[in-house]
């Protein structure tokens, strides 16, 4: 079975958890060893994260003066290496010394004209209370949102159209590869008036990255794994409910967070009613039994 899992960036790092290398390598190493049986089986292909990530790097430019802040898209791109880096010698650690792991840095490409930039809604970077957020917002000119009982830097987040590695990454599944990609949701790129391409300042939410990707993998699984149990109903009130299986016209009528919950739900709805295949939602610690639908929320076509 090939399946695609992308981690979540609060799995990879814990929400209010101190931004260190150690701190994410301990969380890698707990994602890795729910990863590591299902390699046995299965083709996998991984993807991640990068908001926590992408955020600290962007804070470390900014506060050196001597040059301009790197932009998003290479940020983006350094988070790719970092992760996947990570992800690789963790998991490489726990496999047999034959499986081969390879990181890709892969680009996808945005619409310009995305709605989505006269709305920003990606939170990126640590954690704020509301006067702290309120400070960053007049000194750096930052979108600021509330993030559950917290608040943090929002940027634009728009809809992904095309991974420009599916080639490589194809030819890497056939060779028998643990593939990592798309990282971040990918670096996000658009074609400027002179028809090249180039990065542009957003963060593509990776969620809907992953959909993307399984399906032009023709996945038969897509997992998308986080630090909760599955989709709620209710979430955070005393009648909260966990949704065990469901199909996309049934979830569609309920609202979910567009800045949590949301774009994992339409996510997982795209891949679901593109492919006729499966998606689960669920947390990092139940991989097998998200594989063998046991766990998490379940969405199927009927």
């Amino acid at each position: 079975m090939r399946i695609v899992i992308a981690l979540g960036g609060n799995a990879l790092l814990r929400r209010g958890e101190a931004m260190t290398a150690e701190n994410q390598r301990n969380n890698i190493q707990i994602a890795t060893k729910s990863l590591a049986p299902v390699v046995e089986q299965n083709e996998l292909v991984i993807s991640h994260g990068n908001g926590p990530q992408v955020g600290l790097l962007s804070l470390q430019s900014a506060a050196y003066k001597e040059v301009d802040e790197y932009p998003l898209d290479i940020l983006g791109a350094q988070t790719q290496g970092m992760i996947g880096y990570m992800i690789e010698q963790e998991l490489g650690n726990l496999l047999p010394i034959g499986v081969p792991i390879a990181s890709i840095l892969t680009m996808v490409e945005v619409d310009p004209e995305d709605p989505a930039f006269l709305n920003p809604t990606k939170p990126i970077g640590p954690i704020y209370t509301q006067k702290e957020a309120e400070k960053l917002r007049n000194e750096k000119n930052w979108e600021i949102k509330r993030d559950g009982k917290h608040w943090r830097r929002v940027v634009p987040s728009p809809i992904p159209h095309r991974i420009f590695e599916l080639r490589p990454i194809h030819w890497l599944l056939e060779k028998g590869t643990v593939v990592i990609c798309a990282g971040g949701g990918g670096i996000p790129t658009i074609y400027n008036k002179k028809g090249e391409l180039e990065g542009v300042e957003v963060v593509i939410d990776k969620d809907r990255a992953s959909s993307l990707l399984a399906f032009e993998l023709d996945a038969d699984l897509l997992i998308l794994a986080t630090d909760t149990d599955g989709v709620y109903l209710d979430w955070g009130t005393e009648s909260e409910k966990i949704i065990i299986k469901t199909t996309p016209d049934e979830i569609r009528n309920y609202e979910f967070d567009e800045g949590s919950m949301g774009p994992k739900v339409e996510a997982a709805c795209s891949f679901v009613e593109r492919s006729g295949q499966r998606a689960v939602i669920g947390s990092l610690k139940d991989i097998e039994g998200m594989v063998n639908g046991t766990t998490g929320t379940q969405f199927v076509l009927k």
